[in-house]
């Protein structure tokens, strides 16, 4: 995977960007070739993103996408596929005005996010990927909701003010827009439901397991639960109430879901929750040296000596046998340490 190690998020960042200003180009002019070109950056961007991912995955030492900075790169990923099969099923409507931007966003909220893997263990693993996944196909179905809300609402208004079809802006049918605003709302309520099931599961057989589990009142598991019953409350209510499902009705219900996902994907990103696995932060490096010594980089030594020179010195002397390489790196970190200090130990 060492080839592509130089694929950053500025190249897929990149062909998205394109691939939308392409979209927005639809507004002031035709062109045979815009399609194609659409495409091709869209389809480029995926790959590079695949690839990106692909690469943090065999080179982390954690499980992959066990951070909220590869949940939410995952997320866009499978929104990105979305995006370019209904490009490619409908060629004639601008559904990348509508998604794209949503892509855009999760990517940003990942800049946000911690890097750190998520507080599993190995024994449960199992049980967090399938309460990843769950959550992460219901993120992608809010936003897909999200994105076929609007549309049927644009359609609708353009359809009460008896206004011509804009040959430059085409959208979906409201029937086609009504169906999937319709499923998303189920969907998105099933997967939801999933994800917050299998996350208490998981907290249970960490409690057994006497490993640290979630406290309930964790901001994350709050405002996952709130945006659960609100999900709950708009499906029941378009079983009950036959109305709810056709109309501007089920499209209200699915773009104000958007809201509760914001709230829980900020939670995760802004909030202190114990989701996220802070123990190697609070470690130090000496400290980590002792307990592996084959992860420590010589870098992170040189910053904790010159911080805190004798006493980490003497952590790392616990470890009784230093290599004949290892010596000549202390030694050397030694002489960079304050002359201050240097000159109060000698005197002591």
């Amino acid at each position: 995977m060492d080839i592509f190690s130089g694929i950053t998020t500025l190249c897929f960042v990149g062909s998205y960007c394109v691939a939308l200003a392409l979209e927005v180009s639809r507004l002031f002019f035709r062109s045979r070739i815009r399609r194609a070109l659409m495409l091709g950056f869209a389809i480029g961007g995926l790959i590079a993103h695949a690839l990106y991912l692909a690469s943090r995955a065999m080179q982390g030492d954690s499980y992959p996408l066990s951070s909220p900075y590869d949940w939410c790169l995952v997320a866009a990923l499978v929104l990105a596929t979305t995006y370019i099969y209904l490009t490619f099923s409908q060629p004639k409507v601008g559904v990348g005005l509508f998604l794209l931007p949503l892509l855009l966003g999760l990517i940003a909220a990942a800049q946000f996010s911690s890097d750190e893997p998520l507080a599993l263990g190995r024994a449960t693993s199992a049980w967090g990927l399938v309460h990843g996944v769950f959550l992460l196909v219901g993120t992608v179905t809010v936003l897909i909701g999200f994105s076929a809300g609007l549309m049927y609402l644009l359609q609708a208004s353009r359809l009460k003010q008896k206004l011509p079809p804009s040959q430059r802006l085409k959208l979906p049918s409201l029937e086609w827009l009504e169906r999937v605003n319709s499923r998303a709302i189920y969907v998105s309520t099933l997967m939801i439901s999933g994800g917050f099931i299998s996350g208490i599961i998981l907290n249970q057989i960490k409690h057994f397991r006497q490993q640290d589990a979630l406290p309930w009142n964790d901001p994350v598991v709050l405002s996952l639960g709130v945006m659960l019953a609100w999900l709950l409350a708009a499906s029941l209510f378009s079983l009950v109430y036959r109305p709810a499902r056709q109309g501007r009705k089920v499209a209200y219900l699915t773009v104000a879901s958007i809201g509760f996902l914001i709230l829980a994907i900020g939670t995760l990103i802004f909030t202190n929750t114990a989701h996220l696995d802070n123990s190697q932060e609070r470690e130090s490096p000496a400290s980590r040296l002792i307990s592996n010594p084959q992860v420590i980089q010589p870098q992170e030594i040189t910053s904790s000596v010159l911080a805190h020179p004798w006493a980490t010195l003497g952590q790392v002397s616990q470890l009784g046998q230093i290599s004949h390489g290892d010596s000549t790196l202390f030694s050397n970190l030694s002489m960079q340490a304050p002359t201050s200090q240097v000159g109060r130990r000698s005197q002591a």
